[in-house]
């Protein structure tokens, strides 16, 4: 849900920062105040278009940035993730800065992203209904969505569409196989040749580090010889040997020590000594008798790593990675080999394409039942909403080639009239309508519902009375499940939400500015009443208020 909201230098914002809560939020106020600027901010912040107009006059630029609480489990989670724009764990923040030149810079959790990043993020988080480009209802991805989510079939459409990706995949290898025999055969010939030679080495990757170990000691025997002769020499075996002389040393320091107890330390310490020089000739004598001086050994593992490095540039890999080339050579002869009748190709492909088809229909039949269903529902619910006569129609139409999706695509029609013929529903819907409409729909459809926020711009446009005391409720009942916020002029709409926002204009130094206010009760009272009177208030219009608002006066 939507947490804080800042804007700065929008149209006639010079700064606002707001903290969101949970339920339904009314904002209201004079015609022209800027209510739907708040709107337009959002909808900048989640990707809608941007020019140089929405900075306000003097400003170098705008800026707005929107705060939400995410689940850390959740899908949009998950796909933040996915685009290596995760932030703090439970929280996204979405940003947007328009220059007044009209350049335009996206951010995520504070990493600088595309715009279409940006617009696939708000459309996890937040949905605008009404005149605004953001609008779910227009999108065919977010109909198709919302009908497969009321119907239950989510399992069912991942299903289909990885019954999708097989068929589509056994139908590629099968023609690929088709157009390409003679090259196909060609390249498994050239694989068996490459696998056998492989074989043939007989190569590991530890044998690698081994047989360049075992040349470094071979190439230098001679070296580490004459190094090991040298030290034994110099500690044991001549006259002037180390080794002697500390022995010597030690002997009359542990003589002395029967005089003076102090060389105790002194005496165990040239013991030491000692006992690791005489270690230490122990080990050389055994390391000398040891080392192989053994040309033809040198030339046989040089003539083995000479094998094992141009078989490594014939693959064109490091030679410590021919052992991985060996397992994916071999991998693709056995596809090639398994896959190389035809027949078995064709017989793949088509038992793949009846599964998906036996997948798809399930999805369009469960499509169909429930788009009857939701067709009634939202017919219903909008008889209530000013739109007497008035029907919505989920209809389905095929595609010319079946998809991923399934084997047609949802589109949502609506007649404004009894005898009107139903037409898309962007194409034939009034702002107003549309945010009516869209209202029935979420009212209908909330408990499956997948994006947390929702703001309804003249949702009330063209009612009154009673219909705007019933839109009021269904809002109200709406922010029990999802967070809500909606622009109004109906003091009956207004009073029954959860939280009210009163949005007015101020003249400073000749600007317009335009500033938010979170109206407690005895400012809400004054609010609706203003609302429901207009430029005289009598006491009588502040009991009024105060009756829709449940306040005991």
């Amino acid at each position: 849900m939507l947490r804080h909201l800042t804007v700065r230098d929008f149209a006639i914002v010079d700064r606002v920062e707001l903290a969101f809560e949970s339920g339904f939020t009314a904002l209201t106020g004079e015609t022209g105040a800027g209510k739907s600027i708040l709107v337009d901010a959002l909808a900048l912040a989640l990707g809608g278009r941007a020019d140089s107009g929405v900075v306000r006059t003097g400003a170098e630029r705008a800026e707005v940035s929107a705060e939400f609480e995410i689940g850390a489990t959740s899908p949009f989670a998950r796909w933040l993730a996915g685009q290596d724009l995760a932030g703090d764990d439970g929280a996204c923040l979405l940003r947007r800065v328009v220059e007044a030149s009209g350049r335009s810079r996206a951010f995520v959790n504070g990493t600088t992203c595309t715009l279409q990043q940006l617009k696939e993020a708000g459309e996890f988080l937040l949905d605008i209904h009404g005149q605004h480009s953001h609008q779910s209802l227009l999108r065919a991805a977010a109909r198709r969505a919302l009908l497969d989510g009321y119907a239950g079939a989510d399992a069912l459409v991942v299903k289909v569409a990885e019954c999708f990706r097989t068929w589509t995949d056994a139908k590629r290898l099968r023609e690929t196989m088709e157009s390409g025999a003679a090259s196909v055969a060609r390249e498994r010939e050239d694989l068996e040749w490459q696998t056998q030679e492989l074989a043939a080495l007989g190569f590991s990757p530890d044998e690698w580090e081994q047989l360049n170990a075992e040349r470094g000691r071979l190439a230098h025997a001679q070296t580490l010889l004459d190094a090991a002769q040298g030290a034994l020499d110099a500690l044991s075996e001549s006259d002037a040997a180390i080794g002697g002389e500390i022995g010597r040393i030690a002997s009359r320091i542990r003589h002395a020590l029967e005089y003076d107890a102090r060389l105790k330390d002194v005496a165990e310490l040239l013991a030491s000594v000692e006992a690791q020089v005489n270690e230490a000739v122990y080990q050389l004598r055994d390391y000398r008798e040891r080392l192989d001086l053994d040309p033809a050994r040198l030339k046989a593992v040089e003539q083995r790593l000479d094998a094992i490095v141009s078989a490594a540039r014939k693959q064109r890999v490091p030679p410590e990675q021919l052992a991985e080339r060996q397992a994916a050579l071999a991998a693709r002869l056995a596809q090639l080999g398994g896959n190389a009748d035809i027949g078995v190709l064709r017989e793949k492909e088509a038992a793949a394409r009846t599964t998906f088809e036996a997948e798809a229909k399930k999805l369009t039949a469960a499509r169909k039942k429930t788009g009857k269903k939701l067709s009634e529902q939202v017919t219903q619910a909008m008889q209530t909403l000013a739109m007497a006569g008035a029907r919505f129609e989920v209809a389905l139409e095929p595609f010319d080639a079946p998809t991923s999706q399934g084997l047609e695509q949802v589109e949502f029609l609506f007649a404004a009239h009894a005898d009107g013929e139903p037409r898309p529903l962007s194409k034939v819907a009034s702002g107003g309508e549309l945010a009516r409409v869209s209202l029935a729909i979420q009212t209908v459809t909330s408990e499956v519902a997948q994006v947390p926020t929702l703001v309804f711009d003249e949702v009330d446009a063209g009612i009154g009375g009673r219909v705007a005391e019933i839109v009021g409720r269904m809002l109200k009942d709406l922010g029990r499940r999802h967070q809500v916020m909606c622009v109004t002029h109906l003091p009956q709409v207004a009073s029954c939400a959860d939280h009210q926002w009163q949005v007015a204009k101020d003249s400073r130094n000749g600007k317009v500015t335009s500033r938010v206010s979170v109206l407690d009760p005895p400012a809400r009272v004054e609010e609706i009443a203003r609302m429901l009177g207009g430029v005289k208030i009598t006491e009588t219009t502040r009991k009024h208020a105060a009756e829709m608002l449940g306040i005991k006066s």
